[in-house]
């Protein structure tokens, strides 16, 4: 059975057991943070430093169980507030480091991406699997951001894996916090990586203001608000050639940077004029649901090309391969350290977990990506994994699957960005692949 060192404490734990393992640890340290923060409130002055703003005042409050405790602290500050304007960005990260809130999750006991292996491998027939480690599934809520909130419960995902695996991006993320924030958290970090000119073009869009709103979010706002942590986020465009692309060619490879910071797809969701020109104004909430209206005019246009949509596939197999393993074997089911991909389409954003690919006795091969969906509940995939029984309608998903005209994906490169690198990212660049 393979075996993996665990991220947090060195110690080696069965696959299988890894993710319960160091889900235990993400407790621990969320439970020492709250004693910590505790004894700050119980230790801190009637009247706080002066150089510190209300934090209210700036919107810094959060709809949580930390409530009540937050207004607690907060109203000393509102009497001794000053009129030095407003609190500096150093100032913001510093409160909203201890101020988010863990979001909360159906815990699977023996770890979805285990549960997800256990069942690859008890396939029958000639494949080979290559998954991403631990990674959580966060799902779309009822009362919270059904229909909107698809792109925040993504980023979750992907952060799940980067705490979990990554030492060095754990450190950066949300604060050195250990945990993943919920989404108005995570709006709020946003705000800040646009306050550091991260991604100003996507930031104009919505007024500079996302915290509270359930505006949908794309590739970009994700590339944006890891790049504003030093991780190295990239985003890759797939298309066909009549589709034009708001950035210039750079070269032959196909890399372009941007005129204006946003992807093809992220251009058709976020920035879409209506035939009459009567343009939308910026930060204007776009929650009907997590379902676009289809581009069918567009789709019209085009040929759909199961061929040319290989593209993608193809890509989405070199990443997790890495060049390091062969598409033959016996029901091998491999992981790597490859973070999950941000998955965006028209309509709708996934999470890639992994790809399979299956050798049929013609000599071809079949694909299958394998998908975490916000929209499902984590309950259900649970269940079916646990029972080994239509748990592939929840995660297979073929290349006859990909009916969209434009896909857009984001990978998180291994490393942390510092000083003139750190200010590259500011502004984003894409791979564009031609269907």
């Amino acid at each position: 059975m393979r075996s993996s060192p665990c991220p947090f404490c060195r110690l080696t734990f069965p696959a299988s057991q890894l993710q319960r393992h160091a889900n235990d640890h993400l407790e621990e340290e969320e439970l020492r943070r709250d004693m910590e923060f505790a004894q700050e409130i119980a230790i801190a002055p009637t009247s706080p430093p002066k150089t510190l703003n209300n934090p209210v005042e700036h919107g810094m409050l959060f709809e949580t169980s930390s409530r009540k405790t937050y207004e607690r602290s907060s109203s000393r500050s509102d009497e001794s507030s000053n009129c030095s304007g407003e609190m500096s960005i150093d100032e913001k990260v510093f409160h909203l480091a201890r101020l988010q809130i863990r979001s909360t999750f159906y815990r699977v006991e023996d770890g979805l991406m285990a549960l997800l292996r256990n069942c690859l491998e008890s396939e029958l027939g000639n494949s080979t699997c290559i998954l991403s480690g631990s990674v959580i599934h966060f799902q779309s809520i009822e009362s919270e951001d059904v229909g909107w909130g698809c792109g925040w419960r993504n980023i979750q995902m992907l952060s799940s894996h980067l705490v979990m695996q990554r030492q060095e991006a754990r450190q950066v993320l949300f604060g050195g916090s250990g945990f993943i924030p919920d989404i108005p958290s995570l709006q709020r970090w946003l705000e800040i990586a646009w306050e550091r000119d991260f991604d100003t073009v996507g930031s104009e869009h919505f007024n500079h203001k996302i915290y509270g709103t359930t505006n949908w979010i794309g590739t970009t706002e994700c590339a944006a608000l890891f790049r504003s942590f030093g991780l190295r986020a990239r985003i890759v465009d797939f298309g066909p050639k009549e589709i034009k692309s708001p950035y210039p060619q750079k070269n032959s490879r196909g890399k372009r940077k941007a005129d204006e910071v946003c992807g093809p797809i992220d251009k058709f969701l976020l920035r879409r004029e209506p035939r009459d020109q009567d343009i939308s104004q910026p930060g204007s909430s776009r929650h009907d649901s997590c379902n676009l209206a289809d581009s069918t005019e567009s789709d019209k246009c085009f040929t759909r090309n199961d061929k040319g949509r290989q593209v993608l596939v193809d890509w989405v197999w070199n990443y997790f391969s890495d060049n390091k393993f062969a598409k033959s074997g016996s029901n091998d089911v491999i992981v790597t350290d490859k973070a999950p991909l941000y998955f965006q389409h028209d309509g709708h954003s996934r999470t890639i977990v992994g790809i399979q690919v299956k050798h049929q006795l013609n000599g071809m091969h079949q694909y299958n990506l394998l998908i975490l969906d916000p929209t499902h509940k984590t309950a259900a995939l649970e269940r079916s994994l646990k029972e080994n029984v239509g748990w592939q309608k929840f995660i297979k998903r073929g290349v006859h699957t990909l009916k969209k005209l434009q896909y857009q994906l984001c990978h998180i490169d291994p490393g942390i960005a510092h000083a003139e690198e750190l200010e590259q990212l500011k502004t984003l660049d894409s791979i564009f692949l031609e269907f």
